[in-house]
């Protein structure tokens, strides 16, 4: 009677030694790859819980520098320009403005000033090269 060989009963053949050595390499490939993929995704995964988690959110030192004035109330001050100055335009980024002013002489310059501060932060002229 002939009897039904499984696939368990099978023995496999040695490999032919240089397909054995392709093998080889290719599965220390695999490993290599596979380590540089996990720390790389390590990587990504620790910076987002670094960012998520520090003391210093997004946003933080900007707006929240500028004193609120009461209720009811404006905060107020005074920006000193040169006299003649014109202002051409502005910018207001959280608690700083940026100012471009017109010179009586025909120049152009940028102030700086920070609000919670109160003081004038920089002065640039502006110059064609």
């Amino acid at each position: 009677m002939n009897r039904i060989v499984t696939e368990d009963e099978i023995e496999e053949k040695p490999l032919d030694p240089a397909v054995e050595k392709v093998r080889r390499k290719m599965v220390r490939l695999l490993v290599v790859s596979i380590g540089i993929m996990m720390a790389g995704l390590m990587a990504v995964l620790f910076t987002i819980v670094y960012k998520t988690s520090s003391d210093d959110p997004a946003g933080s030192g900007q707006a929240a520098d500028l004193l609120m004035p009461p209720e009811g109330g404006m905060l107020t001050g005074d920006i000193a320009l040169p006299a003649g100055g014109e202002i051409r335009s502005h910018s207001l980024d959280a608690n700083r403005i940026a100012l471009q002013v017109q010179l009586p002489d025909g120049t152009q310059r940028l102030y700086l000033y920070d609000f919670a501060a109160g003081r004038m932060i920089g002065r640039f002229s502006i110059v064609k090269e």
